[in-house]
């Protein structure tokens, strides 16, 4: 802040200076605007370049090393860490496990063949409207079906 302040009022001045010093007439011919002219424009220009001068340049990214400690260098390459290798158990390989299938269940037929006694027997049990002169029953759908 200070360093902005100072080159600032530095280049005032000089700009000043070098306005008041080259004047075409003397200072005692000079009518009073002109001075005032004069003054204004030296500190005009002067403000121009010393905010000129006073802006920060950009120098590029800056790499930060990290915190320095007492007894080392002050400008130094980091460290690199390497990851310590780590070591991985070969594969083992087992043969695929036994693939077990169950048996199909066997095929029961609970229902006796049509016309038989059994058959009779069964499908007036099963079903109140069984007709057994026809084989039909009758379903809710309310259409006449044969009794298997």
């Amino acid at each position: 802040m200070f360093k902005k302040v100072a080159t600032t009022a530095v280049a005032l001045a000089l700009v000043a200076g070098a306005a008041l010093t080259t004047q075409t007439r003397s200072a005692e011919a000079a009518e009073g605007w002109q001075v005032g002219v004069g003054i204004a424009s030296g500190l005009a220009a002067g403000a121009i370049l010393g905010s000129a001068l006073s802006q920060p340049r950009y120098a590029g990214p800056r790499y930060y090393a990290g915190p320095r400690y007492y007894g080392q260098r002050r400008y130094y390459a980091p460290q690199r860490y390497y990851a310590p290798q780590r070591y991985y158990a070969p594969q083992r390989h087992y043969a695929p496990p036994p693939v077990y299938h169950r048996a199909p269940a066997p095929v029961v037929s609970y229902r006796p063949a049509p016309w038989s006694p059994g058959w009779y027997n069964y499908c007036s049990r099963k079903y109140r409207s069984f007709n057994p002169q026809t084989g039909y029953f009758l379903a809710y759908s309310g259409q006449y079906k044969f009794c298997r």
